[in-house]
């Protein structure tokens, strides 16, 4: 049992080390997708729907789908769901929308939410491998006082050491976890300010879309 628990800190430092590693990627790689699935900026976002519109008062339907598949808006959120609703707008406006919902939450969403579950895991986690380290280092310590006042050798001193070492585990899983938890908070703030935004640029077209199609 001693020998396991000797090897417990070093095996619970990796495992720290591992997890804020894989925290920190996931969060990379949750802002670069939300990035690309945004516009860069409201004028931006503005000037793609005024060639939408422009394109849609003269019912040039294939002018808007050449536009939303050109290179330029390939990763956007907003334009590949007015492609969907383009092959899907005789439908009508009221099951249009609830297809787009579900098109952007199914495709969109469900992939931002599932790398952002992963980041929650973490700062759940790493306190708790912090804590395992420290209760295993905190049993060595305890054996070693046992051993030392057996022996007649007790030094408060080295007591108090081998105490400290068992707490820095904890330390440092809470090192982990407060930074991912605020980047985490940063992540859901992206996120709602994306869906925000798809849902007005979607509500946008789909009313230049109904105008266009009763002309």
């Amino acid at each position: 049992m001693g020998f396991l628990l000797s090897w417990a800190g070093p095996v619970i430092y990796v495992a720290l080390a591992l997890v804020a590693l894989y925290g920190v990627f996931c969060v990379i790689l949750l802002v670069r997708k939300i990035a690309q699935k945004r516009f860069s900026s409201a004028s931006a976002a503005e000037q793609f729907l005024d060639d939408v519109r422009a394109s849609l008062e003269k019912r040039d339907f294939e002018a808007v789908a050449e536009l939303c598949d050109s290179p330029r808006y390939w990763s956007k959120a907003t334009p590949q769901l007015i492609l969907v609703a383009l092959a899907n707008k005789e439908r009508g406006p009221h099951k249009l929308r609830q297809l787009l919902a579900e098109k952007f939450e199914r495709d969109v969403l469900a992939d931002l939410e599932y790398r952002f579950s992963w980041v929650g895991t973490i700062v759940k986690t790493a306190p708790m491998l912090g804590l395992l380290g420290t209760v295993s280092g905190m049993v060595l310590a305890f054996d070693k006082i046992a051993e030392a006042a057996r022996q007649g050798t007790l030094d408060p001193s080295q007591l108090s050491k081998q105490i400290s070492l068992a707490l820095i585990t904890t330390m440092c899983g809470l090192l982990v976890a407060i930074p991912l938890t605020m980047l985490g908070s940063m992540v859901q703030v992206r996120m709602g300010k994306l869906t925000d935004s798809v849902q007005e640029h979607v509500s946008e077209f789909l009313n230049d879309l109904e105008s266009a199609m009763k002309s």
